[in-house]
């Protein structure tokens, strides 16, 4: 009776991810809305999704701290359903860019409708980004192909390779320029994490050619073959629409950059690895990220937020990430979060006292700002 029913909850789960494709899907009817209601402000369906119904949603649904069976976990790991809702995501997300694009090349929008429709872009190149961490994490060539592909419109692609070879190794400790420290600022650590991640897959990447024998200018070189599928993006929209196009794809992809490295800051906040006695970092547990298991916003981020089981085990597909119960939880999923993280104050006070009780007051286990 027992597994009957996981059988029936699993299979109702089944479906919800294709909600995933929620996100890029918003870029393809802002203008359809708009002619239907008369409301302009649908262009900016974008942020009024992700910043207000979500994180109601979010409160209004709950959390989903319930696991799967280890039988669950291997049916749930060989379903290619769930690839195939990752896989959705780049065709829906690259038809609302040219979409958009057709509409900002259009003298019909006024100034305030073309920043909407970029704010609401933005958030589909930013979790554009997410799709492409999901994707690049799997063995199999084609999705790691995907995962360079979903991070064209974003041009944030060594994000590819920082992201597995940098900040896997190094997350939680002072080392990772993505692991936010305590008392540091969103507006801090947006240029540290930025230039820092960029600065590490510069020489990832370079020495890893380096020990394959290969040169820089190398068909083999991640980094050159995933902006070389930006410039063909943008120089393809260009091409059909003009340079009047050109601030439209500079300002999405600086939102969508924005929007990854807000979620990184709240990911790790406060953070820090316990040393071994030989001072290297103890390996990245389950107690190394913020978890939060709203239901909502776990569905259309492919359960980005069970992020403290992704780090501990990072070859687990999506879809069978569990909830552990040493994970430091998140007060709220990552929609509200962000809103938090943009006000300093407001951040501090609801996160600094859940970081050092996580570490029973002790400051010296903190992932501290050098200068705090």
């Amino acid at each position: 009776m027992t597994d009957t029913k996981n059988i029936a909850v699993r299979d109702r789960k089944r479906y919800l991810w294709v909600l995933g494709t929620v996100a890029p899907a918003s870029a393809l009817f802002p203008a359809q809305l708009v002619h239907l209601t008369g409301f302009e402000l649908f262009w900016w369906i974008g942020p009024i999704l992700v910043l207000v119904a979500i994180p109601l949603l979010d409160l209004a649904v709950g959390r989903d701290s319930g696991n799967m069976s280890e039988q669950d976990y291997a049916v749930l790991s060989d379903d290619h359903y769930y690839r195939w809702c990752t896989y959705l995501f780049l065709p829906i997300q690259f038809a609302g860019l040219v979409i958009a694009g057709h509409l900002w090349a259009s003298p019909a929008l006024s100034l305030i409708d073309k920043l909407g429709l970029t704010a609401t872009l933005g958030i589909v190149s930013g979790i554009g980004i997410n799709t492409a961490h999901e994707l690049g994490h799997r063995a199999e060539h084609l999705e790691r192909r995907l995962a360079k592909i979903a991070l064209a419109q974003s041009g944030y692609g060594h994000f590819y390779v920082e992201h597995n070879r940098g900040h896997h190794v190094r997350v939680a400790t002072p080392a990772d320029p993505a692991s936010a420290r305590f008392g540091e600022s969103l507006w801090e650590f947006l240029p540290r994490s930025i230039f820092g991640g960029f600065r590490s897959a510069l020489a990832l990447e370079r020495e890893r050619l380096s020990r394959k024998g290969k040169r820089w200018f190398s068909r083999d070189n991640n980094l050159l073959q995933a902006w070389s599928l930006t410039v063909v993006l943008f120089g393809s929209m260009i091409l059909v629409f003009g340079y009047v196009i050109v601030p439209f794809l500079v300002m999405q992809a600086v939102i969508g950059v924005g929007l990854l490295e807000t979620v990184n800051y709240l990911e790790h906040y406060g953070l820090k690895r316990a040393r071994r006695a030989d001072g290297r970092y103890e390996r990245c547990s389950a107690r190394d990220s913020w978890n939060s298991d709203r239901l909502v916003t776990n569905v259309l981020l492919f359960h980005l937020q069970r992020h403290s089981d992704h780090h501990a085990n990072p070859g687990r597909r999506y879809q069978t990430l569990r909830s552990a119960e040493e994970a430091p939880q998140l007060p709220y999923g990552y929609a509200t979060m962000m809103v938090l993280a943009c006000i300093p104050p407001l951040w501090r006070a609801v996160m600094d006292h859940r970081v050092l009780e996580h570490y029973g007051g002790d400051i010296t286990l903190v992932n501290v700002r050098p200068r705090a």
